[in-house]
């Protein structure tokens, strides 16, 4: 049950092994694995003797036990496992699933412990390393600062209050100038028994608080609950900047970010409005799901061809919008001509044997007062590319210039 849910769920690989025999083998052979689910029940082994090889084996581990008495549980958790859950509540497939989901995700994610004392950062440090983190460590405010600088990978930092130099308020404070809640969940510990601490690190930005010592399970509830929001926070971003059908930045984002664009770019930046022919004849011809495949194949197309410093667009309908920094005349003229050719050679298969061929007409425009001003010159250079015969670019020709 266990490995169908989480390989149909999350779409990931899982090998089943029913002894530690071959479960030794499995792990002899690959490097692969990022995660156990065992029990304890084995017929070639003895409970300790299945901990102890999965604890040696360096792989997060999670114990699925049918028995959970306070002993077992102890003896579960004196050993370095992610978790212990019981085999026989329906509800902790669920669990199983997204914990195997947040241990995946987690690889791609960096912790930093901040803490002079190297036994307590050690243990925060090897605890975030089971649940799959990639770890850095600092002693100091100082050495943390620069190690954010220098990590961009970092999501996640947990501090210490007392610090040598600048302490773990100090330091939550400047991060908060250059690091966003969005950006980076911050997670205070302290064995101080002050009681105003906890509010003055959520005060100076932190979003969650631990006191020391903490327990393995409580750790891991508050890094993940923190890491979970990040991921939301993210999920929730992409739902108002993303178009929902090609997955391309929407309009409201296209205007946030191409605005900034124009200022750092004005005198390097063309702008292409493209739209899809005879777009209304793909609908009534094949229907209106194969308008929204026609849709999302040209947009692949424009994502593709669009470079890292580009922002590509579903501007609306079957209308895209396109910032090229640090081209303009012939070259921007020769960019989008690239991309045109490229969408007419597309054969778009529907799905049921059948296929269609499309082709764009765009508008490019190189210069302008503003961003607006381009975009509405852009348009009307694609409104002359299809009375010119559609399936063509459109070149701005001229000047143009914006009168208040």
């Amino acid at each position: 049950m266990v490995a169908t849910a989480v390989g149909e769920r999350l779409d990931l690989p899982v090998t089943v092994v029913a002894s530690l025999a071959e479960a030794r083998e499995a792990l002899a052979e690959t490097d692969r694995y990022f995660l156990v689910l065992t029990g304890l029940v084995l017929a070639d082994a003895e409970p300790g003797a299945i901990l102890d090889f999965f604890a040696a084996a360096g792989v997060p581990t999670v114990v699925v036990s049918g028995n959970y008495d306070q002993a077992t549980r102890e003896e579960i958790l004196a050993r370095p496992v992610v978790d212990c859950v019981l085999k026989n509540t329906p509800g902790n497939i669920d669990y199983l699933v997204w914990l195997a989901q947040r241990l995946d995700r987690n690889r791609r994610i960096g912790a930093l412990v901040v803490d002079d004392s190297p036994s307590a950062r050690k243990l925060a440090a090897s605890l975030l390393r089971m649940y799959g983190f990639r770890v850095v460590e600092a002693g100091t405010g100082e050495e943390a600062l620069r190690a954010i600088a220098a990590d961009t990978s970092v999501r996640l930092l947990i501090s210490d209050y007392e610090l040598p130099g600048i302490d773990g308020l100090e330091l939550i404070r400047r991060l908060r100038a250059t690091h966003a809640r969005d950006r980076l969940s911050i997670i205070g510990i302290s064995g101080s028994g002050s009681p105003s601490l906890l509010a003055q690190f959520l005060k100076h930005g932190a979003n969650d608080f631990l006191h020391k010592p903490y327990s393995r399970e409580e750790f891991f509830c508050r890094v993940s609950q923190n890491v979970d929001n990040l991921d939301l926070i993210g999920t929730l971003q992409d739902l108002a900047t993303r178009d929902f059908l090609t997955g391309l930045p929407n309009r409201r984002h296209f205007f946030d970010r191409g605005m900034q664009m124009f200022e750092a770019e004005r005198c390097g930046l063309a702008a292409g409005m493209i739209d899809i022919d005879h777009f209304k004849h793909i609908n009534d011809s094949y229907g209106h799901d194969a308008g929204d495949v026609a849709i999302k194949a040209v947009a692949d197309r424009v994502a593709r061809h669009a470079r890292v410093q580009d922002l590509p667009s579903r501007f609306g309908g079957e209308e895209f919008a396109v910032l090229v920094p640090g081209l303009s005349g012939d070259a921007a003229r020769a960019h989008f001509e690239r991309l045109r050719a490229d969408v007419e050679a597309m054969a778009i298969p529907l799905g049921d044997g059948r296929s269609i061929r499309l082709t764009i007409s765009i508008g490019v425009c190189t210069t302008g007062g503003d961003l607006s001003a381009m975009l509405a010159e852009a348009d009307r250079r694609l409104y002359l590319a299809k009375a010119g015969g559609r399936n063509r670019v459109e070149p701005r020709a001229g000047v143009l210039t914006a009168v208040a």
